[in-house]
């Protein structure tokens, strides 16, 4: 074992084949297997090191003899077999009989039930193992270069319903009675992409994709939420073979709802898993929001089977070639869908999506670079984040506006080509794209995803024509940093590379830089300059009016603009009926709405209420005929923040007026605006609400309903109300899926988010115990919000670690001391402004 890598296994032998038998126990929590290994011997070796965690390996035979010893190594997650002789290069076969706990932390082999309409209790048994959990199904080379083709079978109860990557090709009954269902090879692929899922579910019929059979597996009873997902399958499946140039490389594809489910999805070739609010749902009764969401991840793991399953990185420092590339991908996968939902602005607007959310992330000085050195298995958990995802996707539409759409595409299938079957390195992707363009790929994508943050790019009062442009790192908090990037900037009056710390262009007009909206960049303007470009709003395309703004309340955070300028310019986005303003607008008021008290805050609310009086008046409470979804969504967010924040008495009214109708999911009340009486009657409510709220939560008819009911008990006014939130975290009426984020909502609610820190600090142990290490991000992603007691989360979090979401916590923690710097900035000045 190397001291300088211990979590890195040997090269000494790789394996090549894997054939796999399981035999699951869904009553008692456990499962038994074999696994015959085909590997091959590259040096000499009397030592066979797999990765093995949580398992009981029974019994070992390499080649023709038993090991001589078996030695677990559980603080590395590895096992030793032994042998009595030195195994000489060549074809080596080993045999491994071992069992395991089905366990309900969802990773690795895993448990999830659900209750049946007779209200029984069913278990399934299904997996997660992403990124180092197949070895605890499983003994293996744990690593995603080593990659072999995997041959299943599953032994299971014969009314019971199995799944694995592959299509089945046999089933037997065995003389005890039990199925014994094997599936077909798989293509040579990387052990975290094998999937098994056994439980009394079922299958729709499945739908031909030009000879794909596609199918979505459910609970019993939910095949009518299946429609849509099959529907944008198969649209994203014909659309990213022909992007890609490439056939799917699988011959199945499999949706499969998991009850419960870490993640929002995991791509396993052929065997796709979801959380169930993530794929089964019902298009008449949902928000536009909630609709792209399934749409989105749908496209996100199908881009996979491509990029990260038949293409994968090497080591998981480079995971973002793979999540950034599914997350471009979903993008523009979904903005040929469904044109009319303007996805490449929702990329860019919505709060915690990708870009917003990585500007943000990246902002901090405990940001990452994208790519770094990555060790232990909790390193590799940390790497699914913001960054991975949102700013390498950023980053990639970027260079790809700057280099032309087709130059991409034509590097990114050269790639693909080139590389099938294999693993890579992120330098094998920009040589790739260097060959179908004259663009310096390398210098621009290694300066974004080699090192932390991204350029703040300051435009200089213009010297006749002449506008000079210069760089330099933004930063919510100090701004002491010489780092520079090689930056492709599009404006409107032409493009510029800049490559250091200065460059000028010629306009004779106000410039508008990051035209078009796709840099992953932020621009300060001089105020005169700025208001030029107040002046054409009108002209300006949805998201370059974002940009604008987004970009003003970031340098307002970050203390370069006082947040009364801020508010003058919002002025001039009275009317603006963009739903990315709008989602920007809410946010922002919200967090100002923590900054001030007493008279100050009832004059914010009534500058609220002033502000949404032209774009309340236009929309009202009732959809029009034929309008469009987006329309509506705008119309959510406008009477929501003004029931809420902006405490108008008639809208919180009217949402009382409509909330039976609500609880009672009647169609007459359009999704967005049930989203909106949800969200008000919650704000206000008293007990008698919050009983009918968390009776809706439990017997909601979608997943997306139970999302809604389950985020509006979070937010009640009474810390009363929060205890019963939290314990029932705990006592089985929350999924441990959801428990994290509950707790997140609550410490959110500027009302009771004291008493839900109390009550997360007086348990933390239990939750570290209770809820898988998958969700713990979620535990802090909102300890920005507790201005009010953040010297007791700076002292509770300097004695207490968080493993598996450790650097997330320090770019919280710092997010924190940047809103209580705000505070103490503007509380005084905005209230006196105000």
């Amino acid at each position: 074992m190397s001291a300088d890598h211990p979590y890195r296994l040997p090269r000494s032998i790789v394996p090549r084949r894997y054939e796999l038998t399981f035999q699951p126990d869904l009553e008692q929590g456990r499962f038994a297997g074999r696994a015959r290994i085909e590997a091959e011997v590259l040096a000499a070796t009397d030592t066979v090191e797999l990765n093995a965690a949580e398992l009981a390996i029974t019994q070992a035979v390499v080649g023709e003899a038993p090991v001589e010893r078996v030695e677990t190594h559980p603080e590395v997650e590895k096992v030793s077999l032994h042998l009595a002789a030195p195994a000489p290069p060549g074809p080596l076969t080993l045999e491994i009989d071992f069992t395991g706990v089905l366990n309900d932390q969802l990773r690795g082999f895993y448990r999830s039930t659900f209750l049946d309409a007779d209200g029984r209790r069913r278990t399934v048994a299904t997996t997660q193992f992403e990124a180092t959990d197949a070895r605890r199904a499983f003994p293996c080379w744990d690593e995603p270069d080593l990659k072999a083709v995997f041959a299943v079978s599953l032994i299971v109860p014969p009314e019971l319903l199995a799944v694995s990557n592959g299509r089945e090709v046999d089933r037997t009954i065995r003389p005890d009675g039990l199925a014994e269902v094997r599936f077909a090879d798989t293509m040579v692929m990387s052990t975290y992409l094998v999937a098994m899922v056994v439980g009394p579910l079922e299958a729709t019929l499945p739908v031909d994709v030009d000879g794909i059979p596609l199918r979505v597996v459910h609970q019993p009873g939910k095949g009518h939420l299946a429609g849509f997902a099959l529907e944008a399958g198969a649209y994203f499946l014909r659309w990213f073979q022909d992007y890609y140039g490439i056939s799917y490389p699988g011959d199945k594809v499999d949706f499969i709802a998991i009850p419960d489910f870490a993640f929002g999805a995991m791509e396993n070739l052929g065997a796709v898993t979801f959380r169930e609010s993530a794929l089964l749902i019902d298009p008449q009764a949902v928000s536009q929001a909630e609709l792209s969401r399934v749409a989105d991840i749908i496209a996100h793991e199908l881009a996979h089977m491509w990029f990260g399953d038949l293409v994968t990185m090497k080591w998981w420092n480079g995971v973002w070639l793979n999540e950034a590339f599914a997350s471009f991908m979903e993008m523009k996968a979904s903005d040929t869908f469904r044109p009319d939902w303007q996805r490449w602005l929702a990329f860019a607007s919505e709060p915690g999506h990708e870009r917003s959310a990585a500007l943000e992330v990246d902002g901090l000085h405990a940001a990452r670079p994208v790519e770094f050195d990555v060790e232990s298995p909790a390193e590799a958990a940390e790497m699914f984040d913001a960054l991975t995802y949102g700013k390498g996707a950023a980053v990639l539409r970027m260079l790809e506006q700057f280099m032309g759409e087709d130059d991409f595409r034509n590097g990114i299938r050269t790639y693909l080509r080139t590389h099938a079957h294999g693993n890579t390195e992120t330098h094998h992707l920009w040589e790739a794209l260097e060959t179908a363009t004259e663009h310096p790929v390398r210098s621009i994508m290694d300066s974004f995803i080699f090192q932390p943050g991204y350029p703040l790019i300051e435009v200089s009062p213009p010297e006749g024509a002449v506008h000079r442009l210069t760089q330099r790192r933004f930063l919510y908090a100090g701004t002491e940093d010489d780092t520079t990037w090689t930056v492709p900037v599009i404006t409107s009056h032409g493009r510029l590379l800049l490559d250091g710390s200065a460059g000028e262009l010629s306009a004779e007009t106000a410039l508008l830089v990051n035209a078009g909206g796709h840099g992953f960049y932020r621009v300060k303007y001089p105020p005169e300059h700025r208001a030029r470009l107040v002046e054409r709003l009108p002209e300006l395309l949805p998201l370059e009016r974002f940009i604008l703004l987004d970009d003003a309340w970031a340098l307002t955070l970050a203390g370069q603009a006082s947040a009364a300028d801020f508010l003058q310019l919002v002025e001039h986005y009275r009317t603006d009926s963009g739903f990315a303003v709008w989602q920007l607008l809410v946010r922002a008021f919200d967090e100002l709405h923590r900054f001030v008290d007493g008279e100050a805050r009832r004059r914010l609310e009534e500058r609220i209420r002033r502000l949404l009086d032209p774009i309340t008046a236009a929309l009202g409470w009732e959809p029009a005929d034929g309008e469009d979804e987006l329309t509506a969504r705008v119309r959510g967010m406008i009477l929501t923040l003004r029931g809420s924040t902006g405490e108008d008495p008639a809208s919180i009214s009217s949402a009382r007026s409509r909330w039976e109708s609500v609880l009672e999911g009647s169609p007459t009340v359009q999704a967005d605006i049930a989203r909106a009486v949800v969200r008000i009657v919650s704000y206000h409510g008293s007990v008698t609400e919050y009983e009918q709220t968390l009776h809706a939560y439990r017997h909601a008819p979608s997943p997306q309903e139970e999302r809604r009911f389950l985020a509006a008990l979070a937010e009640f006014p009474d810390p009363e109300l929060t205890e019963r939130t939290f314990a029932a975290l705990f006592d089985g009426t929350v999924r441990p899926q959801d428990g994290p984020d509950t707790i997140g909502r609550l410490l959110a609610n500027r009302r009771t988010g004291g008493r839900a820190w109390q009550l997360m600090t007086a348990n933390w142990q239990r939750i570290l115990d209770t809820f898988p290490p998958a969700t713990r991000r979620s535990l802090v992603a909102n300890l920005w919000t507790l201005l009010d007691v953040a010297d007791q989360v700076e002292a509770f979090f300097a004695d207490h670690q968080l493993p598996y979401a450790e650097r997330q916590l320090q770019q919280r923690l710092e997010m924190l001391r940047v809103t209580r710097a705000f505070r103490a900035r503007e509380n005084a000045r905005l209230a006196s402004w105000l």
